[in-house]
């Protein structure tokens, strides 16, 4: 180092000079303090030099497809309660597309009382003498919730109602935390007893469907049949082609144009899920179909599952995105593997960091980083990836379902993977708000922090942190996202970022800075600062909600652009998101 090899020279020229003139030591030992001073803050400049990204808004890179406005969660019973409501209209208010849901148990039968990883209509009983007796009042409730919002179904066509299925009894579980993941799969996974009577059900639904909402509004659907065949299906690959294509049958006769597709496989980049889907996607194009005689089954959309897989290591967790990335590469091969797959509209049924949402962190403390800004910093950086792959693989993506909504009357922070508990928005919600201000077009965003897609979906982030932007223009407007993301859960000092955007075509811009920090869009940290406590008043729920909102660092302030250009300076702690968005 320049600076240390003059020190060196000068340190030795002081010690000559102290031989000979003895009356100088005071003040020579003064000025080889102040040396050594300097060194020592000249070389800590060195290591903490300013993250340096480069944004070019002339530098187009693609749509900035709004892929994350896809949500879903087990309990669909949720949809119309009063938290599940006050939701709802969040997602459908911070998006400028219609954001699709998904759930599951849609056709279970129950009374509609929920329960975690439970849900049930009643759509389908019989009578005395085995007639199928139809009530669709559940499920109106449900779908009628999102039509109000805006929003759209990605109707799941299941599980088996009780009275159609092989294995009946037992139909309910009774599932809690720290269970055994497998006591859920009762009667409701099995095979239907009559494949007629299950194609008409789907029939009947889908044409009470378009009775209720009209042709257009349906059209605009996408419907699926089933949810992990290869882990929720308790019958043979053979038997899920066949329960697919009387599911699609039943809905093409209720509606020609109707959009299905399967089969939201788990684990997609396993071997075994990758025969399975291979297997599917080959009966869609070749197979006789099992319902028709015909060959091939409709196919309108593929969509597959992905889930990265967090560990406990001395009470700290660490995150792993890649497995993560790897399922959904591999869903992209194989859809590019095809030419009557390449081009499909691809559905990542689940993108999360792992795989039970109802799974809190008393009973698994790996899923301790739900509440804080780990989630929320790991949601920006991996979904960042996910535009990465689909240009790689020049893939269909429409929709990455984040499998996380919110519990009813649980335990408040309990460790859920939620966006909101009791009401209160957790700091991931807030991710969404920023991508929600993300429009037109994705334009050139680099960092000299940011990891190679290829490193994380080897080894995921595990050395120094992943500082990366994500950017996008419009019109008026410019919006860059930056992450400070690291799989340790722990905090550390902010890091300094040089952001430099050039092509601004305005000469003076309005700036405004929201932020995800510990101080900032966080009702997490204000929680603990409370005392935790599970009884909040009244005041401190409405201090929480306002915690909860998207915050930013100041006011908006009024820049003017130089040829173009302007460089925002702005220090960023570790698992902190911002967003920096330009207006003219």
């Amino acid at each position: 180092m320049v600076v240390g090899n003059k020190y060196s020279e000068c340190s030795s020229k002081i010690f000559r000079h102290h031989a000979v003139h003895k009356t100088a030591t005071k003040k020579i030992f003064t000025l080889l303090y102040i040396l050594v001073a300097v060194n020592i803050f000249l070389y800590a400049q060195d290591k903490n030099e300013a993250v340096q990204i480069q944004v070019d808004l002339a530098r187009e890179q693609g749509n900035m497809k709004p892929i994350w406005a896809w949500f879903g969660y087990d309990e669909p019973n949720y949809t119309y309660m009063k938290d599940g409501k006050k939701l709802l209209s969040e997602l459908a208010a911070l998006s400028p597309v219609p954001v699709y849901v998904r759930t599951h148990s849609l056709l279970c039968s129950g009374d509609g009382t929920p329960a975690l990883k439970w849900g049930s209509s009643n759509a389908y009983t019989e009578d005395a003498n085995g007639n199928p007796v139809y009530n669709w009042h559940i499920i109106d409730s449900i779908f009628d919730t999102y039509i109000q919002r805006g929003m759209k179904p990605l109707a799941q066509i299941g599980f088996m109602p009780e009275a159609l299925s092989t294995h009946p009894e037992p139909y309910k579980h009774n599932w809690k935390p720290g269970d055994p993941y497998s006591n859920i799969f009762t009667g409701w996974a099995y095979p239907p007893k009559d494949y007629n009577k299950w194609r008409e059900l789907v029939y009947q639904w889908v044409k009470h469907s378009v009775e209720r909402y009209g042709k257009k509004e349906v059209e605009s659907w996408y419907w699926e049949v089933w949810n992990e065949p290869n882990g929720y299906w308790k019958g043979t690959q053979q038997e899920y082609m066949k329960l697919y294509d009387y599911a699609a049958d039943g809905l093409k006769h209720a509606l020609p144009t109707a959009r299905i597709g399967g089969l939201n496989i788990a684990g997609t980049s396993g071997a075994g899920a990758l025969k399975f889907m291979n297997a599917f996607v080959q009966h869609c194009l070749h197979d006789t179909n099992y319902a028709t005689g015909k060959i091939g089954s409709p196919l309108e959309a593929l969509l597959f599952h992905a889930k990265g897989n967090p560990t406990l290591k001395n009470g700290v967790v660490w995150m792993n995105m890649s497995p993560q990335l790897r399922d959904i590469a591999a869903g992209m091969k194989l859809a590019a593997s095809y030419p009557e797959t390449k081009n499909l509209p691809l559905i990542v049924g689940e993108s999360d960091p792992e795989g039970c949402a109802a799974c809190g962190m008393a009973t698994n403390p790996s899923n301790a980083y739900r509440n804080g800004t780990m989630y929320s910093s790991y949601t920006a950086a991996t979904f960042a990836r996910e535009y990465e792959l689909m240009d790689q693989y020049n893939a269909n993506l429409i929709g990455a379902v984040s499998w996380s909504f919110e519990f009813e009357n649980q335990p408040w922070f309990y460790g859920f993977r939620d966006l909101a508990t009791n009401g209160v928005d957790k700091p991931v919600l807030n991710v969404f708000r920023m991508f929600g201000m993300m429009k037109g077009k994705r334009v050139m965003a680099e960092s000299n922090r940011r990891y190679a897609l290829q490193d994380v979906m080897d080894s995921s982030v595990r050395r120094q942190t992943d500082i990366g932007a994500l950017a996008s223009t419009d019109k008026n407007s410019a919006a860059v996202m930056i992450w400070n993301y690291h799989d340790e859960d722990r905090q550390s000092p902010a890091e300094n970022i040089d952001v430099t955007i050039s092509d601004i075509p305005a000469k003076q811009i309005k700036f405004t800075h929201y932020r995800i920090d510990n101080e900032h869009s966080n009702s997490y940290e204000l929680w603990k600062k409370m005392g935790s406590p599970q009884d909040p008043t009244a005041a401190q729920i409405k201090e929480l909600q306002n915690a909860g909102a998207l915050q930013t660092m100041g006011q908006p302030a009024t820049i003017t652009t130089a040829d173009k250009k302007t460089i925002l300076h702005i220090s960023l702690p570790r698992q902190g998101v911002s967003l920096l968005k330009l207006d003219w």
